[in-house]
């Protein structure tokens, strides 16, 4: 199942409300990493992590990714609570995201 999708004001949203947890996917449309890291972390929400899982398109979301400090994609953010505790540029494996995501 495809992650969905998010605009810059969806998760704004999101990462100032005190939601518990959630993981975005920084990505390029045109990046062969990120469709890769797209699909590992598709599989990993499959297995039934404990966090909510995003995307969004770098591009569009000029105000995160300077609060983020965001400097390369693919970039997962990991952040609970409205607080970012995971910046994580390597997707190593679905095993590796899954431990990441699991709780």
């Amino acid at each position: 199942m495809p992650l969905q999708e998010l605009n810059e004001a969806q998760l704004l949203l999101l990462s100032e409300a005190d939601i518990g947890k959630a993981a975005i996917l920084f990505t390029t449309p045109m990046c062969g990493t990120c469709k890769v890291a797209e699909r590992m972390l598709e599989i990993t929400e499959v297995t039934g992590v404990a966090y909510p899982i995003y995307k969004t398109n770098i591009n569009f979301t000029p105000r995160l990714r300077e609060q983020w400090r965001i400097s390369s994609v693919p970039c997962l953010i990991v952040f609970k609570n409205g607080k970012v505790v995971k910046q994580e540029n390597a997707m190593r494996s679905v095993d590796y995201l899954y431990d990441l995501l699991k709780e």
